[in-house]
C-alpha cells in the first residue's frame, strides 16, 4: 500500500497550485514534454482505452494557426505560453484495444455503438487532461487549462488528416505569479458531496 504524500507534495499538486494566465520567458523542452507524457499515460482509464491525443503547440507558426480559434479572453495568455497542449481524443481509440486491453474483445464494445465510443473517448480524454495537469505540476511546470475556443476550427486546422477531436486546451510553462488571480472559493464537502 502506498504511503500518503507529504504536505509539501500535496501543496505542489493541489493546495498551493494555481491556474496561470501569464508566463515567464522560459522554454519548456521536448524532453520535459516527453517526461510529462510518460507520467500521465500511467493514469487509469476505462478498459485502459487511453483515447486522449496531445498536440503540443510550441512554434510561432503553430500559435498563429491556433490564434483564429481562440476567444478574445484566451488570446494573450495562450500566445505568450511556451506550450499550448491541445488535448484531443481519437474517435478510433478502440483500434488500439487489442494491445491495450488484451483480456477480452473490448474493441467490439465500441465498434457496435458510436454513441458509447464517443462518450467513452470524451470522458476518458478529460480524465487524461487532468493527469497532464498533475504531471506538469509534479515536474515543476505550471498550467492554465481552458475552454473558450472554437473546437471545429481547431479540429480543421490541426486534425483534418487524422480525424482527432479537440476537447480542451492547456497552456504549459513557468507561470508569472504577478498575473495570478486571488484564490477563488471552492464548494465545501456538505455542498458537493453525499454519503449513502
Amino acid at each position: 500500500m502506498a504511503e500518503p504524500l507529504t504536505r509539501e507534495a500535496l501543496a505542489t499538486l493541489f493546495t498551493a497550485a494555481r491556474t496561470h494566465n501569464g508566463w515567464q520567458d522560459k522554454p519548456v523542452t521536448d524532453a520535459q514534454l516527453q517526461e510529462v507524457y510518460q507520467l500521465l499515460r500511467m493514469g487509469p482509464t476505462s478498459a485502459n482505452c487511453s483515447p486522449a491525443r496531445f498536440f503540443f503547440v510550441r512554434s510561432a507558426a503553430g500559435k498563429e494557426k491556433l490564434k483564429p480559434s481562440l476567444s478574445s479572453g484566451n488570446l494573450e495568455k495562450t500566445l505568450s505560453a511556451p506550450v499550448t497542449a491541445i488535448v484531443a481524443w481519437d474517435p478510433r481509440f478502440y483500434d488500439a484495444l487489442p494491445t491495450l486491453f488484451p483480456h477480452g474483445d473490448a474493441r467490439s464494445w465500441f465498434t457496435s455503438s458510436a454513441e458509447l465510443a464517443e462518450e467513452t473517448a470524451f470522458r476518458n480524454s478529460s480524465l487524461q487532461a487532468a493527469y497532464l495537469i498533475a504531471a506538469c505540476r509534479a515536474l515543476g511546470l505550471d498550467t492554465g487549462p481552458m475552454s473558450g475556443f472554437d473546437r471545429a476550427s481547431v479540429d480543421h486546422a490541426f486534425f483534418a488528416e487524422n480525424g482527432w477531436k479537440s476537447n480542451l486546451l492547456i497552456n504549459i510553462g513557468y507561470g508569472d505569479s504577478s498575473k495570478v488571480y486571488a484564490r477563488l472559493p471552492r464548494l465545501d464537502f456538505n455542498h458537493a458531496c453525499l454519503l449513502g
